[in-house]
């Protein structure tokens, strides 16, 4: 017998360390329990399994440790199961450790099994099933299944973090080179005479703490990449990581009653993913202007390094083996990102909404290169960074929330942005009619945020609406300075605005022409080049329209099947068929240029018409096919109108 173990003092220690048998009824469940304390999932030691005892409370409601004990016979035929269990169902064996205490009757005894933990994985094989995995989560004794199962192997050494795996099917051919190449130069470990390939071989690290970007399987000798090698290099990635792409979604309001106003699904790698992330997310991050607060003139609605934090964050701590994808979310008033999966083990949800929680990495790899690309911060500093941004441009604090499904962190918009209220009245007067008021309102909101996106969209509608642009053209004037700093969508409903009579004034033609110029520049996205390069026809700008359609083209060759953007080209070219039409039919012009001009009008002919029938044969939409066979029509009546003569003359 031993005065090792007391009782009192372990009744107030942490209940995932104890567990109270009074009577045992089922000696499995005590040899399940002993296997999660041996498994040791929340890293507590151990545990201690205590038969004969039970808590209870006293009269006045505090805790007290009734010891009824158990019979002798009752307590060696339990302590020799158990024992026999231990070496016979669990694997590998465990051998808990014997404890025998007196109880508050003479003639029984308290039994307590100690069990450490161990650095091994257990299984147990109760009677009615196969062999499990068990832990221990607060008071009970739990199968550890998906997620929890794969944190137990994974801190057990079982099993490979997933983001060292290789990546099931892909091969090197799968990774993109000059992807992995420009990381290198930005870590600062290329050289030409180098190169890249000798970082793919099994036997290269980029760091003592990542592994190599690839590992030959042991069977086969093929070279596979690793998954976290996939995630920043890897082309199609998709393919082989399905939740890997994220979502950024726009809502006008408060909520997603509305629809959104806009969509992006973002593919490809993480640096991919990150850089578009970052331009999106800039957008967000615009200065309001209160030129009635002189101490605080200027404000941003949120702080670039807040928003660049907790995309990194989330990107590089989310649980990939989910196929989900992280999510960004903006709403009038704050913007959302989500990451797929819970919390790391071990990490207090008190503590990480406060920003106390020790460092604590999903994907130790991942967080290391993120850190050395300069996309997230390291140790642990990314949430304390948020919360002291946040809290220094005078946003309200981050809101943090974490269940089984995910990690959420809202930031709140700056409080001077509650303006966006008075966009949403003027929206709804727009909706109905009311363009006075709508104007009004916009107004009010552009005299305190000259460059508020979403305000100067309505500004633009509303114009639109009145067919007056004067107004548009002027505030323009103003602030032309920081124009170019605009959301191209915002670009492109300007310049509309400008040119909305069907004779604009050449200034306002030019200025619509330069603010689609500075809309085509960068990266754009398929609708809003469909809507840069109609206005640009619109307003009479065929070849700047013609010359993005081939650039972009080029850099996104899928884009080339497009029906619209292929119909898009034909409008084009009636346009510039016309133009030479036109100047063919001058009175003072030499003869040679205007046979010039006419040959020049059939040959644009020709190529809309190719242009049409491939969009035509490509179309899956009536609408779009409609429109096309209205544009075949217009070019054969231009032929008939204008028919070619030998040698081009008329």
């Amino acid at each position: 017998m031993s005065n090792v173990i007391d009782l009192k003092q372990l009744a107030v220690r942490e209940s995932e360390q104890i567990e109270w048998k009074e009577n045992v009824a089922d000696i499995d469940n005590v040899v399940g329990t002993l296997s999660a304390f041996a498994n040791d999932l929340a890293n507590l030691g151990g545990g201690y399994v205590i038969c004969g005892a039970r808590e209870d409370k006293d009269a006045h409601g505090f805790p007290v440790l009734v010891r009824t004990g158990l019979a002798s016979t009752n307590f060696k035929e339990v302590e020799n199961k158990v024992l026999a269990r231990c070496r016979d169902r669990v694997s590998p064996p465990i051998n808990p450790l014997i404890e025998e205490l007196p109880s508050d009757v003479p003639e029984r005894r308290i039994l307590i099994f100690i069990q450490p933990a161990t650095g091994q994985a257990h299984t147990f094989r109760p009677d009615k099933d196969g062999a499990k995995h068990y832990v221990r989560v607060s008071r009970n004794t739990i199968e550890a299944r998906n997620g929890t199962l794969r944190d137990l192997l994974v801190r057990k050494g079982a099993l490979e973090p997933w983001d060292r795996r290789p990546c099931a099917g892909a091969t090197v051919d799968n990774l993109d080179l000059l992807s992995l190449r420009d990381a290198l130069q930005r870590m600062g470990m290329f050289s030409t005479e180098r190169g890249v390939e000798p970082y793919l071989s099994p036997d290269a690290q980029l760091s003592p703490f990542v592994p190599s970007l690839c590992i030959k399987e042991p069977l086969t000798g093929v070279l596979r990449p690793r998954n976290f090698a996939m995630l920043l290099f890897g082309r199609e990635m998709q393919r082989f990581i399905p939740g890997a792409y994220s979502l950024f979604s726009i809502y006008p309001g408060i909520d997603r009653a509305d629809p959104h106003a806009e969509r992006h699904e973002l593919p490809g790698n993480l640096l991919d993913q990150a850089r578009r992330l970052t331009e999106l997310l800039d957008v967000q991050s615009y200065t309001a202007f209160d030129k009635n607060d002189p101490a605080s003139p200027n404000t941003v609605k949120y702080p670039k390094r807040a928003l660049y934090e907790a995309m990194g964050n989330a990107l590089a701590h989310r649980d990939y083996e989910i196929p989900d994808p992280m999510r960004t979310t903006v709403f009038s008033d704050r913007i959302e990102i989500f990451s797929p999966g819970s919390l790391p083990l071990g990490v207090d949800p008190a503590a990480f909404r406060e920003g106390r929680s020790p460092p604590k990495w999903r994907n130790q790899t991942l967080a290391w290169l993120f850190n050395r690309l300069q996309l997230a911060q390291a140790e642990g500093q990314g949430i304390p960074t948020i919360i002291r941004v946040m809290r220094e441009e005078g946003c309200p604090p981050p809101r943090l929330s974490t269940d089984d499904i995910g990690v959420q962190c809202v930031l709140p918009a700056h409080p001077r942005h509650a303006l966006l209220r008075d966009l949403r009245a003027a929206e709804q007067a727009l909706a109905i009619g009311d363009e006075r008021r709508a104007q009004e309102l916009v107004r009010l909101v552009l005299s305190r945020d000259p460059l508020n996106s979403r305000a100067l969209q309505l500004f633009a509608e509303v114009h639109h609406a009145l067919r007056d642009p004067g107004p548009v053209a002027d505030h323009l004037a103003t602030h032309g300075e920081h124009i170019d700093s605009l959301p191209a969508t915002v670009l492109v409903q300007l310049a509309e605005a400008l040119v909305v009579s069907e004779a604009p004034p050449e200034s306002k033609r030019i200025l619509s022409q330069k603010l689609l110029a500075s809309a085509s520049r960068g990266r754009l996205e398929e609708r809003e080049l469909r809507r840069i390069v109609l206005a640009m026809i619109r307003a009479r700008e065929e070849q700047p329209a013609l010359a993005l359609l081939e650039k972009q083209i080029l850099e996104h060759p899928e884009w080339d099947r497009s029906a619209s953007l292929r119909q898009l080209r034909g409008d084009a070219l009636i346009g510039l068929a016309k133009r030479c039409r036109a100047n063919a039919k001058k009175r003072d012009l030499a003869r040679e240029t205007k046979q010039r001009s006419w040959r020049e009008f059939h040959a644009y002919l020709g190529r809309s018409e190719r242009e049409l029938q491939d969009a035509l044969a490509l179309s899956v939409d009536q609408h779009l096919s409609d429109q096309i066979h209205v544009n075949l029509d217009y070019i054969e009546q231009l032929r008939r109108e204008n028919p070619a003569s030998p040698g081009g003359r008329r």
